[in-house]
């Protein structure tokens, strides 16, 4: 073994051997550390490496062992891939590929499944009809609940690329509110006729949009026609078997399998 060497990886820090890093010459490592590329070094004198450091363990990690080793909820393929070819570490590169094509095929029979619910509830507002004239009004409004489940993480991210939230004035993606990969819940408003817009904000109401399409979901009838778009266009179709024709018709539970 040789003596440890420890990396400092955009901040974060690693310690191995030069045997190690040097395991494959004609990577990026291989030739920072046989000296064919000049190194840097922190201000605690450690080699400095200006990539993320997070991800450099995964690299590490297969120099170690020739192994490519991710956890089953991985999420950043997207950055790894990036990370691999800076190192230029060809096995790794080959590894990297045999994965992407493995969790490629897990992803191609999927099942999805949405839960509905709806309800009516009463909004209180202000109305200003003139200078220093206020008067209070209230109007019923429609309330909308899905809850999502996939077992195709890539799914709810096309969906997420698909799907936006109004509020505050602003359009803000679904994506940023999934709980975990395989699950999503989307809670939404249709419009209230009179309402103005800034008790919408003062309100906490949230609206649910279409993009590119621009268009506005007010209703089940158009979140369900929209969602059999998305997902027919990713290779679903509707499962003959479940749920039962009235709660699929009633717009209360909607199951889709994709078989590939």
């Amino acid at each position: 073994m040789s003596e440890p060497i420890t990396l400092n990886v955009g901040g974060k820090l690693y310690t191995t051997s030069l045997s190690t890093l040097t395991s494959f010459p004609d990577s990026m490592l291989g030739a920072m550390f046989s000296g064919k590329i000049p190194t840097k070094k922190d201000s605690q004198g450690n080699c400095f490496i200006d990539r993320d450091g997070k991800i450099f363990r995964y690299i590490l990690n297969f120099l170690r062992t020739s192994h490519l080793d991710l956890p089953e909820d991985f999420q950043e393929m997207g950055l790894l891939r990036r990370e691999v070819d800076f190192y230029q570490i060809q096995p790794l590169i080959e590894a990297l590929q045999e994965k992407e094509i493995e969790l490629s095929k897990a992803e191609k029979n999927a099942m999805l499944n949405i839960t509905l619910d709806q309800k009516t509830q009463t909004v209180h507002f202000t109305v200003r009809e003139a200078p220093q004239i206020y008067s209070l009004s209230s109007s019923n409004m429609e309330v909308f609940s899905a809850h999502i489940f996939s077992t195709s993480c890539l799914f709810l991210k096309l969906l997420g690329s698909k799907l936006y939230y109004c509020f505050n004035g602003n359009l803000s993606s679904i994506s940023s509110y999934l709980q975990d990969p395989n699950h999503l819940t989307l809670d939404w408003v249709a419009s209230v006729e009179g309402l103005p817009e800034e008790e919408y904000t003062k309100q906490n109401l949230k609206r649910l949009w279409v993009v590119p399409d621009n268009k506005q979901i007010n209703s089940f009838q158009v979140f369900v026609e929209e969602v059999l778009k998305i997902a027919m266009s990713d290779g679903f179709c509707i499962d003959s078997a479940h749920p039962h024709t009235s709660d699929f018709t009633n717009n209360k539970i909607i199951r889709l399998i994709r078989y590939k």
